[in-house]
């Protein structure tokens, strides 16, 4: 589906979905250019829990939480410097 249509069908509702298909510009904005709505929340909170879960459980799979009232999406990639805690290399002995 594309996202003119999760929100004409969802209204004011937060989903988990998916991205199946997307592309990020050359100004860091990422366009979900085929998205597959997993489950429907009943509210922000709840909904960023469930990411949360399906993120650790399929960590290389692209998932959001939103707002079906918004209009358009506006999803910014962001750029991490550093190092993750388990990537961290134990120097000590």
């Amino acid at each position: 589906m594309i996202w003119s249509d999760i929100h004409k069908i969802y209204k004011k509702q937060w989903l988990i979905v998916e991205a199946l298909e997307a592309h990020t510009t050359s100004d860091t904005q990422r366009h979900l250019d085929n998205i597959a709505v997993i489950e429907t929340c009943v509210s922000g909170g709840d909904a960023m829990q469930k990411y949360r879960h399906l993120h650790k459980k399929y960590p290389s799979r692209e998932f959001y939480f939103v707002n079906a009232a918004r209009e358009k999406l506006d999803i910014r990639e962001r750029k991490w410097l550093g190092i993750r805690l388990n990537d961290a290399v134990n120097t000590e002995k």
